[in-house]
């Protein structure tokens, strides 16, 4: 197959599409400077309801979406489109329940809002610390493997060129900008995506006869010269909800154990709400949650459904079964349902629409590399670099975080070949296992933050640390182990690795939650007076706050949310958070310690936010039991 670098169409839309980002860039850097710690880290808290959603979605949608989704759906069947539709719900949970205790909380990172609600900093600096972890390990490595990959298969290209190419356009895009161009960029890319994948979406599902047409091909998709179950598609490849026992992705997991993971990562992580902290109100954060909502709706059909088209076009390839022919066939011993998705560009696209999926997978790439960027250095500069230099201004403070952003390069491509072998080659298995065992803990720990009072540090402490370490009891053999595939089972006894990993991700919620309540049952509950707007219970207090520790910590200068700000008794503004350093960002001060009321939403504006809320559920609803 002819590369699409080799031809002038494709190489035009791709600078086309390189020149659109850049002026787009361009044009918000003009509007907001991002020389501000407020303005790089957190746009500013100007932006409104159409780039909050369109960022969170392009954030969440990354190049590993497109090779993973469409390799597991090509080699199990929809089951996978679970993962996105679950999002559906969840995302609700974050605009109506967790964005507004972050708001009046006045915090910037997830770190510090556990910094507040505990006191201390050793539980700061340990979410801190494993959030970067689980950055570099599930989220920058697999979209800089998938986006190489979809270069490889597409241009010819080496995979570590092609990641160090990618990597060094992304870190440049994220260094000199900051969220603001982040944030309008990314709306621009959800287009690009969109339109893009709908495009190849129409031809691959247009060669294998629709939907009705898939049904009927897809089962009879095996390799030529199969011999044993290996290699053959599922029974219930159709079937969205599976069998407990015998489902590769089983109901009770998809539902419970997924819903967990989702939780953590749309609620808790900085990458997702970071993007609602800067809306301009809590309506068009919620009207953004909305839009990302319905924008969740689309991956099945543009990923996971394409992804068995191409296994019913190149059965011999995608579906291939045996080690040396995989080798043969993509140069993976593992499998190739990874290159379900670029065959059907090279396959089915004519020269220049081959190019716009290039740009498409770029964007996907570039969108969610450049936010996990942008975080990673949010969350170092606030929680790590500055409890080890307290007394750094804010232009010491923005270098160090763009410094990180390139020691992350470093270290991601590190963990490459981890990646590379892991989960017999199908990527989003792959992220989601290491989700299911490092995220849990953090997931019950925010959980009992917010809606359990009674809950304490040496509690929340100890239930990460005893969350960690079970979790990590099961990562390590699997990892060094291997879990097996098909024909190749693994060396990992069935004692550690036998449980499903989204079975084993309620298990380990269960147990962390039962650590955190039984240790802070041991230990005295705190005080009433500092958890005014910080647990779900006092979210609408309007009592004076004193933080635990308001006299240890160092100014943040980034400005709190406009009209609902709070400072310790006696506190000018300025001394304690309560300052913005960005010029034309007002923000409220109040020196008695009372938080000030926010400014009045629109009602109607409200109440149609409220009402697409509704229709959202509804739809998630009726998609869930139609394909279950």
């Amino acid at each position: 197959m002819e590369a699409p670098g080799a031809d002038p169409w494709d190489l035009g839309v791709i600078g086309g599409y390189f020149g659109l980002v850049m002026a787009v860039g361009l044009w918000s850097l003009r509007r907001r400077s991002g020389r501000s710690l407020s303005g790089y880290f957190l746009a500013g808290r100007s932006m409104s309801w159409a780039p909050v959603g369109a960022s969170l979605f392009a954030s969440n949608i990354g190049s590993g979406h497109f090779v993973g989704l469409a390799g597991t759906g090509a080699a199990g069947g929809i089951a996978v489109g679970g993962f996105e539709w679950s999002g559906m719900f969840i995302v609700l949970l974050l605009g109506w329940v967790f964005v507004p205790i972050y708001m009046r909380a006045g915090v910037s990172t997830m770190p510090e809002y556990l910094g507040r609600r505990f006191g201390g900093g050793r539980i700061r600096l340990y979410l801190a610390l494993l959030s970067l972890g689980l950055y570099i390990s599930t989220k920058i490595s697999v979209d800089m493997y998938s986006g190489a990959l979809f270069i490889r298969e597409a241009l010819g290209w080496d995979l570590y060129a092609s990641v160090g190419a990618l990597l060094g356009i992304t870190a440049l895009y994220t260094v000199t900008g900051g969220l603001t161009a982040l944030m309008f960029a990314d709306l621009v890319q959800t287009l690009i995506i969109i339109a893009g994948a709908s495009v190849l979406a129409v031809y691959a599902m247009g060669a294998v006869g629709g939907y009705q047409g898939l049904q009927e091909r897809y089962p009879l998709a095996t390799p030529p010269n199969i011999s044993g179950p290996c290699g053959r598609p599922r029974a219930d490849a159709f079937h969205l909800l599976r069998d407990p026992q015998s489902g590769d992705l089983p109901w009770p997991g998809l539902v419970l154990g997924l819903g967990i993971i989702s939780a953590w990562y749309w609620c808790t992580d900085q990458v997702i709400v970071q993007r609602c902290l800067a809306g301009r109100s809590l309506t068009h954060v919620r009207a953004g949650c909305v839009l990302c909502g319905y924008l969740k709706v689309l991956p099945m059909f543009l990923m996971v459904l394409p992804g068995m088209a191409a296994r019913v076009l190149f059965p011999e390839v995608v579906g291939c079964a045996d080690p040396q022919g995989c080798s043969r066939a993509c140069g993976s011993a593992l499998g190739c349902s990874n290159v379900a998705y670029p065959r059907l560009v090279l396959g089915l696209l004519p020269h220049g629409l081959r190019g716009l999926m290039l740009a498409v997978v770029l964007a996907a790439l570039m969108s969610s590399l450049a936010s996990i960027f942008a975080s990673s250095g949010a969350l170092f500069t606030f929680d790590v670099y500055r409890k080890l230099r307290p007394r750094a201004g804010p232009k010491h403070l923005l270098l160090a975080g763009r410094l990180w952003v390139l020691a992350m390069v470093g270290l991601s491509l590190a963990w490459l070949p981890v990646v590379e072998a892991a989960r017999g080659g199908q990527l989003f298995d792959y992220m989601q296992a290491l989700s299911s065992y490092l995220a849990p803990p953090l997931a019950a720990v925010f959980f009992l933050a917010v809606f359990v009072p009674r809950v304490n540090e040496p509690g929340a402490f100890w239930g990460l640390l005893g969350g960690l370490g079970l979790g990590l009891a099961r990562l390590i053999p699997e990892i060094f182990l291997g879990s097996g595939s098909c024909g190749a089972p693994g060396r990992c006894p069935a004692l550690l690795c036998g449980m499903h990993y989204l079975h084993f991700a309620v298990l380990l919620f269960l147990l962390t939650c039962a650590i955190v309540l039984g240790v802070s049952w041991c230990h005295p509950p705190i005080p009433k007076v500092h958890l005014h707007r910080l647990v779900f219970s006092l979210r609408n207090s309007r009592e004076p706050r004193i933080d635990l520790d308001a006299a240890k910590e160092p100014p943040q200068n980034l400005g709190v949310p406009m009209g609902d700000v709070e400072a310790t008794p006696g506190a000018e503004p300025g001394a304690g958070g309560v300052a913005s350093d960005t010029p034309g960002v007002g923000v409220a001060s109040d020196t008695s310690g009372v938080g000030v009321a926010p400014p009045p939403e629109d009602r109607k504006w409200s109440r149609l936010v409220n009402a697409n809320a509704l229709v959202l559920m509804g739809v998630a609803s009726f998609l869930w039991g139609y394909f279950a």
